[in-house]
Parts: C-alpha cells; sequence; structure tokens
C-alpha cells in the first residue's frame, strides 16, 4: 500500500511556523524601533513563511504522483525546486507589502535583494527539515501498519495451516469407524454417517474463520461425541456444565473442544466397567476440559496433531496460552473464553 501525504498536518504546520516567526520577528523588531509599519513587515514575514511552506505541499504533491516519496529522485527533485521557489516568493510578496506601507522599493537594491534571497534560503530550510520530520514520522507509521499486516497476514496463514491438518486426520479416523460399523450395524452406520456430515459441512463453512460461537463449537463437539458414543457406547461419558446465557455470550478459536475430546480418547483405555469420564464446565471466563486418567499400556505413535496443534492456533487467534494440569487421577486443559466484542481478535 503506498503511503498517502498528510496535507493537512503539513499545512497546519507550516501556519504553525509561520506564526511563531511573525510573533518573533514582531517582538524583536518593535523592541528595537518605532517604525509605525512594523505591522506590515510582520504581515509580510508570516506571508512569506506560510507561501513557502504551501508551496513546498504542492511540490510534494505533483513529485509523489511520479516518485515515491522515500527515494532519492523525490527528495533531489523537492530540493532542487523550491529553494528557487522560496526566494521567488519573497521577491513576489515583498512588493506587494512595499505598496501597502506606503513604502518605495527596488529590485537594484542590492543589500535587500541579498536579504529577500537569504531569507528565502533560511525559511525554506527550516520548513524542509519541520516537513521532513513529519514524513519521517508518517513512513514510520506506516512501515509499523505494513509489518503489522504482513504478521496478521502470516498468522492466518499458519493458523490456516493447522486447521487444515484437522480434516485429514478425522476423516481418516472417521471413515475407518464408518467401515467396521456397516460390517455389524448398518442402522447404526447410517445414524454415524449424519453427524459425519454435519461435523464436515461445519468443517468446510467454518474453514476460513478463526472465532466461532461457543454454541457452535459444542454442536461440533456434539457430533463428534455422538460418533464416537456409537464407536464406545457407555463406556465414554461427557458432561457438559454451562449456561445456556453463556453458551450465547462467547466465543472461541475454531475447532477448540473437538481436539481435546479426541485427544482424551487417544491416550486413555477405556471400558464399560472402567468408563472414560469427561467433564466440560465454566470457571470464570475459562473453559476447563477434565478426565479421567487411564493411559494405554501401548502408546500409539503420535503425529503431533492434538494439543500442540490446538495451543499453536490458540496463540494465533487470540494470544492466550492454554493452562493444562496433570496429576496422577486427572488431565485437564483449561482455555480463555472469548466475550462477544473480542471475536475480531
Amino acid at each position: 500500500m503506498k503511503a498517502q501525504l498528510p496535507v493537512k498536518r503539513l499545512n497546519l504546520l507550516s501556519c504553525l511556523l509561520a506564526a511563531i516567526i511573525g510573533i518573533i520577528f514582531h517582538i524583536i523588531v518593535s523592541h528595537n524601533s518605532t517604525n509605525p509599519k512594523i505591522h506590515y513587515f510582520t504581515f509580510f514575514t508570516v506571508l512569506g513563511v506560510m507561501l513557502i511552506g504551501f508551496a513546498d505541499v504542492f511540490i510534494m504533491i505533483i513529485l509523489s504522483k511520479i516518485y515515491k516519496t522515500q527515494s532519492r529522485k523525490f527528495r533531489v527533485l523537492r530540493y532542487l525546486i523550491t529553494y528557487p521557489v522560496s526566494i521567488i516568493i519573497y521577491l513576489l510578496v515583498w512588493p506587494i507589502i512595499a505598496y501597502a506601507a506606503h513604502n518605495q522599493w527596488s529590485y537594484s537594491d542590492g543589500g535587500l535583494f541579498l536579504a529577500f534571497v537569504g531569507s528565502g534560503f533560511v525559511i525554506n530550510t527550516m520548513i524542509l527539515i519541520l516537513h521532513d520530520s513529519v514524513l519521517l514520522y508518517e513512513h514510520k507509521l506506516h512501515s509499523e501498519l505494513e509489518l503489522s499486516r504482513l504478521k496478521a497476514a502470516n498468522a492466518e496463514a499458519a493458523n490456516l495451516l493447522l486447521k487444515q491438518q484437522i480434516q485429514p486426520h478425522f476423516l481418516f479416523n472417521a471413515l475407518n469407524t464408518l467401515k467396521a460399523l456397516y460390517h455389524n450395524d448398518t442402522d447404526t452406520a447410517d445414524t454415524y454417517i449424519v453427524h459425519m456430515a454435519n461435523f464436515l459441512r461445519a468443517s468446510v463453512f467454518r474453514h476460513a474463520s478463526n472465532i466461532s460461537g461457543l454454541e457452535d463449537e459444542l454442536g461440533l463437539l456434539n457430533d463428534y461425541l455422538a460418533m464416537q458414543r456409537m464407536r464406545f457406547g457407555t463406556a465414554l461419558n461427557c458432561s457438559i456444565a454451562i449456561s445456556k446465557e453463556d453458551i450465547k455470550s462467547y466465543n472461541l478459536p475454531s475447532f477448540s473442544l473437538q481436539p481435546l475430546l479426541e485427544n482424551a480418547i487417544k491416550h486413555n483405555n477405556f471400558t464399560q466397567q472402567a468408563p472414560l469420564n469427561i467433564t466440560i464446565r465454566q470457571m470464570g471466563e475459562r473453559l476447563v476440559f477434565k478426565n479421567n486418567i487411564q493411559q494405554k499400556k501401548i502408546k500409539s505413535p503420535s503425529t503431533n496433531y492434538g494439543l500442540a496443534n490446538l495451543a499453536e492456533r490458540y496463540r494465533l487467534c487470540c494470544g492466550d496460552d492454554i493452562i493444562i494440569e496433570e496429576n496422577e487421577q486427572s488431565f485437564s486443559v483449561s482455555i480463555k473464553l472469548l466475550k462477544n466484542e473480542n471475536s475480531n481478535n
């Protein structure tokens, strides 16, 4: 994105400089002289500074249409043009002020001519320095904005890449389960397909969204949970303790809950006699996912998909860390709930 010249700010700065120089000039001259025409000369000074400032801004606008404001050609041409223009402005304004003050004037007065040339040079130098400081500040802001946009785009790409790991991983396991169900119970397999379709539909429609409503996330979790209960029956228990009001009031990074359930199923051994008990409850502005530990004696190979994936996506979406607590009896993961007004984080 091309940086825009802060024209309004530059012109206001030129007016401020003109006012300051005019006040200083008036104080110094009035202290050393009782000339009644001092007001005309003060006005001439203020007008000259303002016109030179406006001319510098106008020249920058013209040059910026051809060259980048940070390019060397822009700076060189600006300096080469503004110095002669500033001197010409002083020489053109002087006869107007002299006429208004009923003073005689002549360009043949060498001392006066050099005074105007020197004044134009000095004033233009001051304006260039002042305007350059504004341009430098604007360039810094523009660079920081571009950097933040690049970081956001990079985070978005990284988040999308991490979410893309969900679909192949889930689909591989789901199809294997579906194949086994069709060999044993076609009715259950048909119901399984309905929940799998709901899950995949949500995955597609929310694929590019970083933040989802808590209600949508719980719906996605329930579809996944229903599919797993068809596999494990009463060996898998899950209870959710969140008020309806809070369900509609909070958001979560997309696909936050399903990986937690999948992680618990993957790393634990459970039967109808020793079920896997999972609780999901709200504690303040955090959601705590907790399960009892019944670790498998033979650990399945890890694909580095589970908690590491969730932690990284959570960091990219909202800059918050997940909190993991583990002891001999239980394993819990705490994630921050996002309020609706923060849903664009």
